[in-house]
């Protein structure tokens, strides 16, 4: 017989420590689930006070008002007769736990901390969390008073339980825990469990989603059961996005997915499964062995159905959900979209006047404009489906009255009015980049200015002069290495201030309602912040970067897919343009060029970043493993170029390391971006490393004398090569 069970997951787009909005969007995703049919309703981790709390975690205030944001969810009557899996922080015997409390009917049936802490990458659950390292125990959680009103209970259970109801079996598992080697549904499930929720807050990154689903897929590909994924979306207030994605799956096979990127608040997915289906999973016989001698775990018991059968009245007539195929985006959907809604979350939460950018004709501002053009997209289509949220943002963002009935028809309607950019130009500036800036700027409808830098920076140079008698020069004109860079320095930090200074005064200028200010972006990728390749305090200095964390050969490909579904052919100007700072005077033999500057490609610097952060290499070890990469026929950076020899490997690697080395400290004052790269060499916290170096001698002398021994043994060869053809 069919017992048909509908369940729901939600993806919330939560804000750190905002519990009001917090809480209402938990009580809708409820009214939602509970419209939908479901008797489970799960939501993402730590979704009362929203995961990236920080240091907040540290302070009581939290603990005291995540209590009172779960008294009046649970009081809400909208919120009964359901099962509730929501997440908090909870202070147990002056323990700080991540927990997950289920709720049913205005009691509180358990408390489940969580047991293995995400403490690597971006994620220092560790600094805020003690883990709970008592498997298969459960003691008494003393209810503060605040909710024990409401509850009627004095306490509550809490650890590592499963709840018992009267036609299942479910239990929790929080995040990380899923990714762990021994992770808890494998014991769980033997014990019984047919029912596995999962609250996660797992940030987006490019190609990630198809690691992630994979696992939560093999979890009862094997075992079987029921697995419920909620995940937190938007920007919660810092360098992560969280990508919602929220699933249901039942034996391997996906029943339902929410979207990855979206502008809505709260996403509720639902699926209606039969609980026999893993019941007849399961039978095997060796599985049935090895659950004779599984862990067994504390059942607490919840005297409701959550399954409906033929002969009730709410019995789901429209029969239970049917597998789906999932489709993923490409790497160029992701940074179009992704970097869209993450600009909108921080955009709209922040009571900016819009975005500013400097726009100097090279693709990195290139490519965050038409990030703020994709957001302006999705904004446009958000609008037109109806949703109201957004609507009343960009009106209030663009300052329109209160009774406006305004409503933008397209994407650059909106972009006109929010997004503003700036040609800065100077005489060492060319008339194509100067062109290709306001020809982007008229197609995606930026608000655009072209002004001239040569008189500020003149005059800043005047201030040198009477002091010193002594005018520096460029090297074109015999200038010295310091005096080349101090005069290129002085205009790309000339650029920083004057950005500011129109980011405060457009809006007003403008005539827009209030005035206001703008968000000024920066436009630096993470291949050039690994190098160094950029000035402290220039353009590069900004409030938010929604590139910083994305590859050159990413933007690049990221550059020709807008080109063709933006419908913007001025894009492809920009891809065969020479990348260059334009700080420099050109001359007949000689124009500037990044890759030249940098003595290194973009494509090597990727591979770099990754081989020191993925894969954790310092020189030697770098040095080690592209022998049998670039010094390899097979797996050569180009099949058509010669592989490269030890030395000129070992060249390359210690250039890349001295450069890196002596331009850490530029990373300690990295303008804010989204993280998308997993070797992003960012220091706030994804990449923690000191900004002082000592030279690499140690590591440098190795490989040195590898060189030598390689070389020595080559010319033995060669020499008996000789004979051999003389003999």
């Amino acid at each position: 017989m069919a017992h048909l069970v509908t369940l729901a997951c939600c993806s919330l787009n939560q804000w750190a420590l905002d519990f009001k909005g917090n809480v209402k969007r938990i009580i809708e995703s409820i009214v939602r689930a509970k419209a939908a049919g479901a008797s489970l309703r799960v939501g993402p981790e730590l979704e009362i006070t929203g995961y990236g709390c920080l240091d907040h975690y540290l302070e009581g205030d939290i603990f005291l008002h995540s209590w009172e944001a779960l008294t009046e969810i649970i009081d809400h009557n909208a919120c009964q007769d359901i099962v509730l899996d929501i997440g908090m922080p909870i202070r147990h015997k002056n323990v700080r736990y991540n927990c997950r409390v289920i709720c049913y009917n205005r009691k509180i049936v358990l408390i489940r901390p969580k047991m293995w802490l995400a403490n690597d990458g971006n994620y220092r659950e560790m600094r805020y969390f003690t883990p709970w390292m008592r498997p298969g125990h459960v003691e008494d959680y003393y209810l503060e008073s605040i909710v024990g009103t409401i509850t009627d209970q004095t306490e509550v259970p809490f650890g590592d339980g499963i709840v018992s109801t009267k036609d299942t079996c479910f239990a929790c598992e929080t995040c990380e825990e899923l990714f762990t080697p021994a992770a808890p549904h494998g014991p769980m499930g033997l014990d019984g469990v047919e029912i596995f929720t999962n609250s996660s807050g797992s940030h987006f990154e490019l190609r990630k989603l198809k690691t992630r689903l994979d696992l939560i897929v093999e979890t009862t590909r094997k075992s079987g059961g029921i697995y419920l994924y909620a995940n937190q979306k938007g920007c919660d207030g810092d360098r992560l996005y969280y990508d919602g994605s929220s699933m249901i799956i039942c034996n391997g096979k996906i029943l339902a997915c929410g979207s990855q990127f979206s502008l809505d608040d709260v996403e509720v997915v639902t699926a209606t499964v039969d609980l026999e289906d893993v019941r007849s999973f399961r039978s095997s016989p060796s599985r049935g062995l090895q659950s004779q001698q599984a862990q067994k775990f504390p059942r607490i018991s919840l005297k409701v159905r959550l399954s409906k059968r033929v002969e009730d009245h709410d019995y789901p007539r429209e029969g239970q959900s049917e597998p789906i195929d999932l489709r993923y985006h490409a790497p160029e959907e992701e940074i179009a979209l992704g970097g869209a809604c993450w600009l909108w979350d921080y955009l709209r939460r922040c009571h900016a006047a819009g975005f500013f950018i400097p726009l100097s004709g090279g693709i990195d501002s290139c490519a965050t404009s038409v990030m703020v053009f994709s957001m302006c997209r999705l904004v446009l289509s958000a609008i037109q489906k109806g949703n109201e949220q957004v609507l009343q943002d960009v009106r209030r963002i663009t300052g329109e009255t209160d009774g406006s009935n305004w409503a933008p028809a397209t994407p650059q309607e909106i972009m006109n009015r929010l997004f503003h950019t700036t040609f800065m130009g100077s005489k060492n500036s060319s008339s194509d980049t100067r062109k290709r800036a306001k020809d982007l700027a008229h197609d995606i409808g930026a608000y655009h200015v072209n002004i001239d830098i040569d008189t500020v920076t003149t005059a800043i140079v005047n201030v040198f002069y009477p002091w010193s008698n002594w005018m520096p020069q460029f090297k074109s004109a015999g200038g010295s290495v310091a005096e080349n860079l101090a005069l290129q320095n002085i205009q790309a930090r000339s650029r920083m201030v004057l950005a500011y200074l129109f980011a405060q005064l457009l809006p007003t200028f403008r005539g827009r309602r209030g005035g206001g200010s703008l968000l000024v972006l920066g436009s630096a990728n993470v291949d050039e912040a690994l190098r160094g390749y950029l000035t402290k305090y220039d353009c590069s200095s900004a409030d938010i970067n929604p590139i910083g964390g994305i590859s050159k050969t990413d933007l690049k490909a990221f550059i020709a897919w807008a080109c063709t579904n933006f419908d913007l052919p001025i894009l492809s100007t920009f891809l065969s343009a020479v990348p260059t700072a334009e700080l420099e005077p050109i001359t007949s033999s000689y124009v500037q060029s990044d890759e030249a500057d940098m003595g290194i490609s973009y494509a090597e610097l990727s591979t770099f970043g990754r081989l020191r952060k993925n894969d954790k290499l310092g020189p030697w070890g770098a040095y080690c493993k592209l022998l049998s990469t670039w010094g390899s026929q097979k797996t050569s950076q180009n099949q058509n170029e010669k592989p490269l020899t030890p030395r000129q490997i070992a060249e390359k690697t210690k250039f890349f390391f001295t450069k890196y080395a002596i331009n850490r400290h530029k990373m300690t004052v990295l303008t804010p971006s989204l993280h998308m790269e997993q070797y992003s060499p960012d220091d706030n916290r994804f990449d923690l490393r000191p900004f002082l170096y000592p030279g690499f001698d140690w590591a440098y002398a190795k490989i040195d004398r590898d060189v030598e021994r390689r070389e020595k043994a080559e010319s033995g060869i060669g020499k008996e090569r000789e004979e051999d053809d003389l003999d």
